[in-house]
């Protein structure tokens, strides 16, 4: 059942309604949306954050970790009284003070090879928040098999990626393309190297900002493109990679 909007709604989401790229229709669009984010740290937190408050309504976090005193300076979900709480606990009651009216679905697992089908079945948009290229490639793997729409990012130090894949189109290249050989997980991973706070919420934000986008089929996106920020030295630069023949991607 579609969701209609509501004199409520109508006024909560006034100011996105108004940009003649959205409107009503636009509206109804995301708030029937069904989205999923693989992990609620850095880049999750903004992600699940600011598509709530655009209007989605149907929510799904994956997460298996616990709040840690390290994660505050950059995960806007979270505050001292979560800590030691499992993530997508924290989420659930903090995304109700947000809006009581989303559906919200979290699964407080890792994602693997045996419940990635089950788990991501219900949802179009798949936003990858991971900290690992493992979970980053099965991702990868399971969108192209159900021709989803996946949202890549990554980060590290003063430094971001981001990819949009749209596997309904048979043209589009993959993350494997782009990734030539398996890179080490100390490459963009803000564990290992370390992160600037912002970073992990500018990219986030690119992040939903581009599903959105999709949800409403508006703007240029980055089909066979990387955007690559350096925020040290304020530099945004987009590269155009292309589908390889062997790749996992082009068998479909």
């Amino acid at each position: 059942m579609k969701n209609s909007l509501t004199k409520s709604s109508i006024e909560r989401y006034s100011r996105q309604i108004i940009l003649k790229d959205i409107g009503p229709e636009g509206q109804k669009k995301i708030i029937d949306a069904k989205i999923l984010i693989v992990g609620a740290g850095g880049l999750g937190c903004p992600i699940i954050d600011y598509l709530a408050r655009a209007g989605v309504k149907n929510i799904g976090v994956v997460d298996h970790d616990k709040v840690n005193l390290s994660n505050l300076h950059r995960q806007n979900f979270y505050d001292l009284s979560d800590l030691g709480k499992f993530k997508v606990k924290a989420i659930k009651k903090k995304l109700k003070k947000i809006d009581n009216k989303i559906n919200l679905k979290i699964y407080n697992n890792k994602i693997n090879e045996k419940n990635i089908h089950k788990i991501l079945n219900d949802f179009e948009f798949i936003f990858d928040g991971s900290d690992n290229f493992e979970t980053k490639f099965l991702l990868n793997k399971y969108c192209i098999q159900s021709k989803k729409v996946l949202i890549v990012g990554a980060i590290s130090k003063f430094d971001g990626h981001v990819f949009t894949f749209d596997f309904k189109d048979k043209t589009t290249p993959c993350l494997k393309c782009f990734y030539q050989s398996d890179p080490s997980d100390e490459v963009l991973n803000c564990e290992a190297e370390g992160i600037l706070g912002p970073v992990a919420g500018i990219v986030g934000n690119i992040q939903a900002n581009e599903g959105l986008k999709k949800i409403l089929k508006i703007g240029k996106g980055l089909n066979k493109l990387i955007l690559i920020l350096n925020l040290l030295n304020l530099e945004f630069r987009k590269v155009s990679f292309s589908k390889k023949k062997n790749c996992i991607c082009a068998k479909k």
